[in-house]
Formats: structure tokens, sequence, C-alpha cells
């Protein structure tokens, strides 16, 4: 096992590295997934329930492969998702995200995408909730080789704060060695519509019962992809919204 990093390393300046430390010396390298070549994958992960909960993961799409990942991160001390992956010709990969957390909570996802070979596209799309003193972080790096023409890739980061104590961090990168590549990140750090909680109140909804309507619509769309019947993420996901809200 490597040294514990530290705030000086890009990849973990917000990370909470006392609680990294905890778990450091038990953290095997990160899980190895190689999608064969025209072959699809749909991977859903869900919060172990400890209170530190570190998932690393080392993706590989070989020519004309696609994946759909879909993630829920919801830690009571200290959530972190590493995702590092690489993309060969034409392949597609899809990676939605939620952090959701109070109190004293840190959750971050951390990702880099290579696309490595002409024509692949992603998409990465991550929402935040947080109330307390929660602090939820995106960093994501797209580096898209010399060669990789034809490259189409976004980013979309959101966060929706429920207290004045509460954190959020954005950093979509893009690091571009190619041409006639389409690239694009946006991030927004924003509060509840005050008159979008006045209506739902209006129509009968107690207060808490308004701010998670309003948020399970704002991390919802996020779980559209799912294919088959796995709807557990979302019935996780609007469980932790109800615990903040």
């Amino acid at each position: 096992m490597t040294a514990l990093p530290t705030r000086k390393l890009e990849a973990f300046r917000y990370a909470d590295i006392d609680a990294l430390a905890s778990v450091w010396p038990s953290l095997a390298p990160p899980v190895r997934v190689e999608i064969a070549a025209q072959q699809k994958l749909q991977q859903i992960w869900l919060p172990s329930g400890d209170d530190v909960d570190v998932r690393r993961f080392d993706v590989v799409l070989e020519a004309g492969a696609s994946a759909n990942f879909f993630a829920l991160n919801t830690a009571s001390r200290f959530g972190r998702i590493e995702l590092d992956v690489t993309l060969h010709e034409g392949a597609e990969f899809e990676f939605d995200a939620a952090n959701i957390g109070g109190g004293n909570s840190t959750l971050e996802v951390v990702t880099t995408v290579r696309h490595v070979e002409p024509n692949a596209t992603s998409r990465q799309t991550v929402r935040s909730v947080l109330a307390g003193k929660a602090i939820g972080s995106y960093l994501g790096k797209v580096a898209v080789s010399r060669g990789a023409d034809g490259t189409d890739s976004e980013q979309s980061v959101k966060a929706m704060l429920l207290a004045r104590g509460a954190t959020a961090n954005a950093k979509p990168e893009l690091e571009i060695y190619a041409d006639d590549v389409k690239c694009a990140h946006g991030a927004t750090v924003g509060e509840l519509d005050r008159e979008q909680l006045f209506y739902a109140a209006a129509r009968g909804l107690d207060p808490a019962g308004a701010r998670a309507l309003l948020l399970e619509g704002f991390v919802g769309g996020l779980w559209d992809g799912i294919e088959g019947d796995d709807r557990g993420i979302a019935d996780a996901a609007r469980v932790a919204l109800k615990a903040i809200a």
C-alpha cells in the first residue's frame, strides 16, 4: 500500500484525510472492469452503509463497447467514488451519480475519463444535495489523446445547498490534444426555489414533505436510464433525501 495521500494532491484536495486514514491500510487496488468490444454493461452502486465508504474502479471499454454506471454516495462520515475510465474507438460511457448528505459528512466523486481513440462518447451527470455542514465535491477530468478525433464529451454538475454551513465544490476539467472534438462542461450551485416551496405547501404538503418532493425531482432524473426493474437506487436516494429535508 502506498503512503496515505494528502490534500496537496489535486484528487484529494477536499477529502477527509483523517477518515480516509481509518480505512487506508485495508483498501485494495481499484476494481478492474473490462468491457469487451461491442458488449454492453449496466452497473449500479449502492452505499455500503459504512460511515466511511471508499470505492475505486478502473474501467476499460474496448471498441464499440458501452457502459452505464449509476452511483449513490451517502456515507455519514466520508464517501468517495473514484473512477478511471479508458475509452477505445466508438465506445460509449455514461455515469450518473448523486451525493446526498448532512451533518459533517464529506462526499466526493472523482473521475478521470480518457478518450484514447476516435469517436468515443462520454456523459457524466452529478447532483449533490447537502444539509448541515456537509461537503460535496466533484473533480472530473476528461483527457482527449492525440488522434482521438470525433470525441464527444459532456460533464453536468449541479448542487443544492439546504443550509448555510453546507459546501459544494465542482472542478470539471478538459485536457484536449485532438482536433474535431466536442467537449462541454457546466457547474451550478443553488438553493431550493421559495416559490416552488410555497406552491407545494399551498397544495397541502408540510414543509419537510415539500422540500423532499422538490429534492427528489432534482436528483430523480439520474435514474431514468436504468434498464429493467432494478430501481433500488431510486428508493435509497428517496430515503436519504427525506432524512436531510
